[in-house]
């Protein structure tokens, strides 16, 4: 048996794509992680090397769902890709909040929102672009998207323009918090909706490109006889297996990194909202962000598409409002609500505009990938040098 085990596990690794291969070297960290945790390293080596150890892990969580959601159909696949597709942001952040640091959640939830739209989809469109000189994606997917980032946009702005306008009302923190809930409802039921559009209404027409009939009865052909001569690489059971003992390790190696973010912030002079906007929002997506840069150099922009814009809309109208009923149940100092600082908000807003421009004609170019990544770039920059803040409560 563990004969077969070893064999079926070298068989995957020759396989694998240079980028799985490169992911399986990360996997060193995993344990390195747990003796940072325990050996009193410095906070710059706790947090980096818990850091790199949630790459592989983030990677492994999603080959998980996706086996999955494979096995049991297109509807319940998606809805499990949805709610799994940004596991590990909602893991740290959880954590986050249970450490009573809504502010770097927050912080997380807009370097995300940025991160995906300005860095992923900036890189993808200018790495695919240097292959190709036009990358077209589907038009449904661009506008969809485009429209649920400009929801969540409104979504995230009333809540300061309500607070500017109410002056000094007694029970402000109370009407805050009953407009973020009920927002957050609204959040969800706009993302449902755009998950019942994408997956049974509009299905065929936000599907990816599809190739021609000889070619794809070929493909189909070489993935049957592919499972006949390997077997299923990713059973149900193991799968299940997989799901869970991924989220247990990235949870525990999560507590790690959250526990060590005030002391590294002590140690290097660098504020919570860089390291909330920046680094911890790229370490919560980096195996996605990867899986989108690859797919576009194989000129499947819409993938592309669909996997950068989708997770800034799935943080935005799904990981957000389950957080701030997560934090309401926690109560206390747990406690998150809508109510974003104005530097946020207009890193956000700019970030929605800019990607509108440059997806409105259903086609990319490298020129138009590096207007985004300039952006990100700036933002970055204007970040890592914002003097530390105050951020916004009402308590």
């Amino acid at each position: 048996m563990a004969a077969g085990f070893v064999g079926r596990a070298f068989g995957e690794l020759r396989r694998a794509s240079l980028f799985d291969k490169i992911l399986i070297v990360f996997y060193v960290f995993v344990p390195l992680a747990f003796v940072a945790r325990f050996a009193d390293l410095s906070p710059f080596a706790t947090f980096f090397i818990s850091a790199l150890a949630i790459v592989p892990l983030a990677k492994l969580l999603g080959e998980a769902t996706e086996s999955i959601a494979s096995k049991i159909g297109a509807t319940l696949g998606g809805l499990l890709n949805a709610t799994f597709g940004n596991a590990v942001e909602l893991i740290i952040s959880i954590i986050a909040l249970s450490k009573g640091i809504p502010e770097v959640v927050k912080a997380s939830i807009t370097g995300s929102i940025i991160g995906n739209i300005l860095f992923v989809l900036g890189l993808s469109m200018f790495l695919g672009g240097l292959g190709y000189k036009s990358q077209r994606f589907n038009r449904y997917i661009a506008s969809s998207s485009a429209s649920q980032m400009t929801l969540a946009c409104i979504a995230l702005i009333v809540p300061s323009v309500f607070v500017a306008t109410s002056g000094q009302t007694a029970n402000l923190p109370s009407l805050v918090e009953n407009l973020s809930l009920l927002v957050s409802v609204i959040l969800l039921v706009s993302y449902a909706a755009q998950l019942f559009f994408t997956l049974r209404t509009h299905s065929k027409e936000t599907a990816d490109e599809e190739l021609p009939e000889g070619l794809q009865e070929y493909e189909n052909e070489l993935a049957k006889a592919d499972e006949v001569i390997h077997g299923s690489a990713w059973g149900v059971r193991r799968s299940l297996i997989t799901l869970v003992l991924a989220t247990v390790i990235i949870g525990l190696v999560s507590e790690t990194l959250v526990g060590s973010i005030e002391p590294l912030t002590k140690e290097l002079g660098w504020t919570e909202l860089f390291v909330g906007v920046i680094l911890v929002a790229i370490i919560g997506n980096a195996a996605e962000h990867l899986t989108a840069v690859t797919v576009a150099m194989k000129n499947k922009m819409t993938l592309a598409l669909s996997i950068s814009i989708g997770s800034a809309a799935q943080i935005a109208l799904f990981v957000a409002p389950v957080l701030v009923f997560v934090g309401f149940f926690m109560g206390g100092n747990s406690q998150l609500d809508l109510y974003f600082g104005e530097f946020e908000l207009i890193a956000i807003v700019v970030s929605v505009v800019i990607m509108n421009l440059v997806t409105q004609d259903n086609e990319s170019n490298w020129f138009e990938g590096v207007q985004l990544l300039a952006a990100y770039a700036i933002l970055g920059i204007a970040f890592y040098l914002h003097p530390p803040v105050v951020f916004p409560t009402l308590k």
